[in-house]
């Protein structure tokens, strides 16, 4: 015998987010259901003239603790876990004078948004963590055959749908049931996350990552591959391609994308400089990094460090772009252009262009807060600090907390001379570096950071004259990337991301007439390539810091 309580229907909602409620509510009550509800929601609820029943009606106990506690009660849970086809637990129902609750519509306290809020204390933090919320939800969608279990606004339309078709199929309930627990998890991921953040934690034994969807792509890195765009739920991350305006063009693809994040990473390693500077990059690897008093001379210089390259490329600037680097780029097939502003002669320029990607992002900062870099695998997942050091730095003398402030400080120091340039590297050969040397190779260093090991950058007039990486051994980069600055290499400055085995890339620096040479060093071979250098007249600096990227 199946017992039945009441033949009221009932539905418990109970939303943070309010989105669309009072339409769901009220198609519900056209459908014959009753509604409990809570507290802000009540008020919504009843200012809108929907009749409904508070939480306390149902558990006969008030709220308390300041709303810590309100459905954390028999009265709800059983009345949504209860099987309707199992007589036993109808039974109880029965004897306990419990109702039933056919659909419980939650959405959770807005963690994110208080986080994500200026000067949110992590005790403002703690209390907006829901406790009843999760536990509804996912004691609904436990009971998914049962009952209707809604966590997103979305979803509202289409469950009045099924409700009124008389059928709510088990996929449907099965796909909500799917939803609200990555919902859940999504939640307590991000939460997990955020005091990880608080305490540095950067090796739990659990790890969980909360990313949200942005957008669905056309295709992944070929057209026959799936591919959807994520973005971080760990607020204020200025560096990422998530938070640009995309002001002209076609849909950025998963290669766009890509190519783009890889543009912004290498134009944050000169965030500090009070000049221009353009950053080309194609395939993931910078092409062409240039620093010019103007947008339109920093683009001219990357475009002529390698003309062949930057066709299709993407292009990212620190400074706002003026009409008349507006006018050379359009010369050029371009994919993505970034930048913190456009002159409006200059946005209309490019506009022109109608796939043209023209994405705005706020001023590029060094990135100080807590970051990771993540490696996926098959089956499995590498982390690991992100490559964030700045250079002019060596493993004996590390520079102080404040990184970015340290560089700026040393840069001027260099720039004026008054105290002979003074820095934290260290000069290997007989032959020393003067500031303006030590200027072109740490330029050289923040270059090389983001070329495929093993990686060799040639620079001159703080520009690119020579990129190679990606290679199995460093002479065969060394000597493509020399072979590519040609001439112009006289005089120019070479920057390895490791270092030097032997001295054969010396005897190749040599051959170009390199005038310095900067490395990490750490190699037990270290003194042949210093006596290489001295011989050959070339300066070379080690830094104690590898480069590699993998």
């Amino acid at each position: 015998m199946i017992y039945y309580v009441h033949m009221k229907k009932r539905a418990l909602i109970s939303v943070s987010d309010k989105t669309g409620i009072v339409e769901f509510a009220t198609g519900l009550i056209n459908l014959g259901y009753e509604i409990i509800s809570t507290g802000g929601t009540a008020k919504t609820l009843s200012d809108n003239g929907i009749k409904n029943l508070s939480v306390s009606d149902i558990t006969k106990f008030p709220e308390c603790l300041d709303g810590r506690v309100k459905t954390l009660n028999p009265f709800v849970h059983a009345g949504i876990l209860a099987i309707r086809d199992n007589s036993n637990h109808m039974k109880q129902l029965a004897d306990l004078n419990v109702n039933t609750i056919d659909i419980v519509c939650v959405n959770l306290y807005p963690f994110r948004q208080t986080i994500e809020k200026e000067g949110t204390t992590f005790f403002d933090a703690v209390e907006n963590i829901d406790i009843g919320g999760p536990c509804m939800l996912r004691s609904a969608a436990k009971n998914f055959q049962d009952v209707i279990v809604a966590c997103d606004p979305k979803d509202y339309q289409t469950i009045l749908d099924n409700l009124k078709s008389g059928i709510v199929d088990l996929t449907f309930r099965k796909m909500l049931m799917q939803k609200t627990y990555q919902h859940t998890a999504f939640y307590d991921t991000l939460i997990a996350n955020y005091l990880a953040k608080e305490l540095e934690l950067k090796s739990p034994d659990f790890l969980t990552l909360a990313f949200e969807k942005k957008q669905d792509l056309r295709y992944g890195e070929n057209p026959h591959q799936n591919a959807t765009y994520y973005e971080t739920a760990i607020p204020n991350l200025k560096l990422s391609l998530s938070k640009a305006e995309q002001l002209n063009g076609k849909e950025l693809s998963f290669n766009n994308i890509n190519d783009a994040q890889g543009a912004i990473d290498a134009l944050s390693e000169f965030a500090c400089e009070d000049e221009c500077v353009c950053v080309a990059v194609k395939h993931a690897t910078p092409c062409g990094v240039a620093l010019g008093k103007d947008s339109f001379e920093a683009y001219q210089k990357a475009h002529d460090a390698d003309p062949i390259s930057i066709f299709g490329g993407i292009i990212a600037f620190n400074k706002s772009v003026n009409k008349r680097c507006a006018e050379e780029m359009v010369k050029t097939f371009l994919e993505v252009i970034i930048a913190p502003n456009y002159d409006k002669d200059a946005l209309d320029i490019l506009k022109t262009k109608p796939n043209l990607r023209v994405l705005k992002l706020p001023e590029v900062e060094k990135e100080k807060q807590f970051l990771q870099d993540f490696k996926i695998l098959h089956g499995s997942m590498l982390v690991q600090d992100r490559d964030t050091s700045d250079e002019l730095m060596s493993a004996k003398k590390p520079l102080e907390k404040d990184k970015g402030t340290f560089i700026e400080e040393l840069r001027k120091k260099a720039r004026d001379l008054s105290n002979g340039g003074v820095s934290v590297l260290e000069d290997k050969t007989k032959i020393k570096t003067t500031p303006t040397d030590r200027l072109q190779l740490e330029f050289g260093v923040k270059v090389v950071k983001h070329l495929k090991s093993n990686a060799i950058a040639i620079v001159k007039d703080s520009t690119t004259i020579g990129i190679n990486g990606g290679q199995t051994n460093r002479v065969a980069a060394a000597k493509n990337a020399l072979e590519q600055a040609g001439k112009k290499a006289k005089g120019a400055y070479l920057a390895s991301d490791g270092f030097f085995p032997f001295a054969d890339i010396v005897a190749l620096a040599k051959k170009y007439e390199i005038k310095a040479i900067i490395q990490p060093g750490g190699s037990i071979k270290d003194e042949d390539s210093i006596k290489a250098c001295d011989e050959a007249g070339i300066a070379m600096v080690m830094t104690g810091v590898r480069h590699f990227k993998h």
